[in-house]
């Protein structure tokens, strides 16, 4: 269970230091040029992916399949670095669920193994197989789901019902497309789906048209979603305008609020404690791809960018500019340079989860019960994020900035609930 963000935020008087810090105006300024960069990075990847998929389509192989799953791992990059963004900034956040829900009951797009089951008490929609289905019954009506477009993923499926888990757009919704199921629970492998799904010629798993149309739809739905975000972002944007146009004190809690949130209730707990305490890979957030421990990793690096104000661009271009940091350092050096650390120190941590899967042992494999050594390096990573959190609050307290209560989880804060 997520808990609601309430933010309140006394007057910012910087007093006289020997430090010199930028305005809190200039630091706004620049954590939305930041915010810009990183979406538009986002964008071009995805474009990336869109090729990739209309050349999987077009001539379905194990080659071109190779290579849409590879521009969809590249694209998950910026994308994360992009989380940082959110619960401070409304306008990301109730946007967000459109490309990065999860996770999803895949039933609900396409053929799963017999053992995913035909039901759910809390999905009525768990199996209903929009693609080997034209005609639909959602909400008590009747639905024509003959063509898969857009509008039809977008529009009428993507969380019907106010149902979090039919998650009909979106990375994971492409993600699932691109490698299927990965039915190796807690054991090595991701996804395998083949290539031949795709192959209208030669097609495995039923509905091979239908299968493209849906993915070319939500790719192309991808594509549109981040175009829109990206302009919330560029000069004379919504998004843009919210952070540079108000209070300082209201605008410094906006970004203190991502980063708290983030790093403790969303990724300490929802996607790392809470799959840890279950052991249970269906809680892995790239769970198909065992894409998890980069786009950890990514999550932290988006926070220490957000921090720093710095941001390596997919084209190795370096932005750089007047960071919170440098208020915080002038209000009191220690504290930023211990928050400084502890950034770095997540990092390290969460580079470690990602040697091991680029070492054979997967995130999945990692959480599995009876993983004692792999257990332990999620925890390592969870107990930084944790520490660092309390350095971000200490940062909080450096600027005189009051009652920033951050995204909670019940696998922190409540863990006798987790499963109730």
């Amino acid at each position: 269970m997520k808990h609601t963000i309430l933010i309140a935020a006394a007057s910012l008087l910087l007093p006289v230091s020997a430090v010199a810090a930028p305005t809190p105006a200039a630091v706004m300024q620049h954590y939305a040029d930041i915010a810009h960069a990183t979406y538009s990075d986002a964008l071009s990847t995805a474009k990336t992916l869109q090729s990739a998929v209309d050349q999987l389509i077009a001539t379905p192989s194990e080659a071109t399949l190779a290579t849409a799953r590879t521009a969809w791992v590249v694209a998950r990059s910026p994308y994360q670095q992009t989380e940082a963004f959110r619960f401070g900034n409304a306008i990301v956040d109730d946007w967000e669920g459109k490309v990065n829900a999860w996770p999803l009951d895949e039933g609900l797009i396409d053929y799963v193994d017999p053992g995913y089951g035909s039901e759910s008490d809390q999905n009525p929609y768990y199996a209903a197989n929009v693609i080997a289905n034209p005609t639909l019954t959602l909400s008590g009506r009747r639905i024509d789901a003959s063509r898969i477009d857009k509008a039809l993923l977008g529009s009428t499926l993507h969380e019907v019902d106010e149902i979090e888990s039919n998650v009909a757009t979106g990375y994971h919704a492409i993600e699932f497309l691109l490698w299927g199921q990965d039915l190796n629970g807690t054991g090595p492998g991701a996804g395998a789906r083949p290539a031949s799904d795709y192959d209208r010629a030669h097609c495995t798993g039923g509905n091979c048209d239908r299968r493209a149309a849906y993915l070319k739809a939500a790719t192309d739905l991808l594509v549109d979603e981040l175009g829109w975000m990206v302009a919330q972002w560029a000069p004379g944007g919504e998004a843009r305008a919210a952070v540079t146009g108000g209070a300082p004190d209201a605008a410094l809690a906006t970004i203190f609020t991502g980063m708290g949130s983030l790093s403790y209730g969303e990724l300490a707990g929802e996607r790392m404690k809470l799959g840890l305490m279950l052991h249970d890979p269906e809680e892995e957030h790239d769970c198909f791809s065992d894409n998890t421990a980069r786009s950890h990793f990514d999550d932290a690096l988006g926070i220490r960018n957000v921090y720093t104000g710095t941001y390596t661009r997919i084209d190795g271009t370096r932005l750089s500019g007047p960071s919170l940091a440098e208020l915080v350092a002038a209000q009191d050096p220690a504290t930023d340079a211990a928050l400084r650390g502890s950034l770095d120190q997540t990092l390290a941590r969460m580079q470690a989860l990602v040697d091991s899967t680029r070492n054979g042992e997967a995130y999945d494999q990692l959480i599995g019960e009876g993983n004692a050594a792999g257990n332990a390096k999620v925890q390592a990573a969870i107990d930084a994020l944790l520490a660092q959190t309390r350095a971000i609050e200490s940062a909080v307290g450096a600027l005189g900035l009051e009652r920033i209560a951050f995204e909670g989880s019940d696998s922190l804060d409540n863990p006798r609930a987790v499963g109730q």
